[in-house]
């Protein structure tokens, strides 16, 4: 054996999921395109449609993201008129995003855009399943 091998590309799960990401982000630009949103934008969307009012804190803690990411992808969801943010009232430290009128009609309109990435992605459903919980199940021993 190559004393090489563990060094090699191929050989790299961390590059098969950083290609593999890629790749699936590029599927959806054309996707979001017509909302007119970045997959990370998205993402963020989701976790609002799912809350309707949540923290800056619990965003973050969901999508696993930073504030420095974080805070121009909320800032640009607020132009969009989808968000406001505002100062919780008996925490002034705690920042509050909340889903507008606008922000909850997008959720009708984006409704076909995970089954149209299932159909992208090709495979069986049960298949993609087993394959997001073994990624699930990886990310929380990452984050234990």
């Amino acid at each position: 054996m190559d004393k090489y091998e563990n060094i090699k590309l191929d050989n790299q799960l961390c590059f098969s999921l950083y290609a593999t990401s890629r790749e699936v982000i590029k599927l959806y630009k054309p996707l979001l395109d017509q909302y007119n949103l970045t997959y990370t934008q998205y993402i963020t969307m989701l976790v609002l449609w799912e809350a309707e009012k949540i923290s800056f804190k619990e965003v973050g803690q969901k999508l696993h993201l930073d504030s420095g990411t974080l805070t121009p992808v909320l800032k640009k969801l607020e132009s969009m008129q989808l968000i406001i943010k505002y100062r919780d009232k008996k925490d002034d430290r705690t920042v509050i995003i909340e889903l507008t009128e606008k922000g909850t009609a997008l959720k009708e309109n984006i409704l076909q855009v995970p089954e149209t990435m299932y159909c992208k992605l090709g495979g069986s459903f049960e298949k993609l399943k087993k394959l997001k919980e073994s990624l699930d199940e990886l990310l929380g021993e990452l984050n234990s």
